[in-house]
């Protein structure tokens, strides 16, 4: 008997296969077809969402930052971006990039405050705060904005130290944008004596220093920075640690006075004498041991002395 298959019966298989890798080919194009067409629907849902995002303001407004940056009272440095706290003159500088929406920021103010406040009281160091609003990039909303262009109208009426304690104090949960409501930034400004004035709510209401905010944002991008808070001690970094010590109360101070060993602590007056000590918004590193009050003040903690547990930043691309 032979083995072959009978001519017909190949020709018959072969039409057979020949179907079959059409019916394949067919079905692939339709799959990738229904596949494209999802991926573009999504990318298009993701830009309106993206631009209604971009466009949600103060209390439901359009974005008022546009036009040219108008910075706050007193702002120095490069660029104006810079608020100083404490004596100009004062041997060592701390420097801090922080976010008024990220959680880790409000963590190490809560409990870093009082040593913050002690070294600038001292004349030992000047802070130098930034503003950043990562966290609105990661999340959407508007409450970094918002609370930042609030923080600057403080700046203006010689309350940015007490009203930034205040807002990291009460700072909402990460996912909340209360401080997107201007509404909301104003009540808080009557914990601050004398900071809720027709002039500060005219200044938050119109976004005055939004422009501002937004270029501030931009140079922390620039900067190359990994995250919120950034803290910086004569220009080094020393959150979340220093040469392999997590940064604490006890740390931060050894830090800061082994840099001035030998000299002269700083006698100029403080950017607002009549404000309580600036709030430590150094770094976002130490997990608080403290409870904050609503009216900024913490709690100390009866470990303050102790290493401070490391929290992450939050990150640059958004969080």
């Amino acid at each position: 008997m032979s083995d072959k298959i009978p001519e017909g019966n190949r020709s018959a298989r072969e039409r057979l296969a020949r179907q079959r890798e059409q019916e394949k080919g067919r079905e692939k194009r339709r799959r990738t077809l229904i596949v494209a067409s999802a991926v573009v629907g999504v990318l298009a849902l993701a830009a309106v969402v993206g631009l209604i995002a971009a466009n949600v303001s103060k209390d439901g407004g359009e974005d008022t930052a546009s036009g040219p940056a108008i910075a706050p009272s007193g702002a120095s440095g490069e660029d104006a971006l810079t608020l100083p706290v404490g004596a100009a003159d004062a041997p060592s500088t701390l420097t801090i990039w922080e976010d008024f929406r990220c959680p880790v920021c409000a963590q190490f103010e809560n409990a870093l405050r009082d040593t913050v406040s002690e070294l600038v009281n001292d004349g030992q160091v000047r802070v130098e705060y930034h503003l950043a609003t990562i966290i609105d990039g990661n999340l959407g909303g508007s409450g970094s904005l918002r609370a930042a262009n609030a923080a600057a109208c403080a700046q203006d009426a010689g309350k940015f130290a007490p009203y930034h304690d205040v807002l990291f104090s009460n700072q909402p949960p990460e996912p909340d944008d209360a401080y997107g409501k201007n509404s909301r930034l104003i009540e808080l400004a009557g914990k601050v004596q004398g900071l809720d004035t027709p002039e500060f709510r005219s200044c938050v209401e119109d976004g005055d220093h939004d422009s501002w905010v937004k270029k501030s944002d931009t140079a922390f991008r620039k900067g190359g920075f990994q995250g919120t808070p950034t803290v910086l001690l004569n220009g080094e970094s020393v959150f979340p640690s220093k040469d392999g010590e997590q940064i604490s109360p006890a740390a931060l101070k050894k830090w800061v006075l082994a840099a001035n060993k030998g000299k002269k602590p700083g006698t100029a007056a403080p950017s607002d004498p009549d404000a309580p000590a600036p709030s430590s918004a150094a770094s976002s590193s130490a997990s608080p041991e403290g409870s904050a009050t609503a009216g900024g003040s913490a709690t100390p903690s009866p470990q303050g002395d102790g290493p401070a547990d490391p929290a992450a930043p939050s990150s640059a691309a958004g969080s």
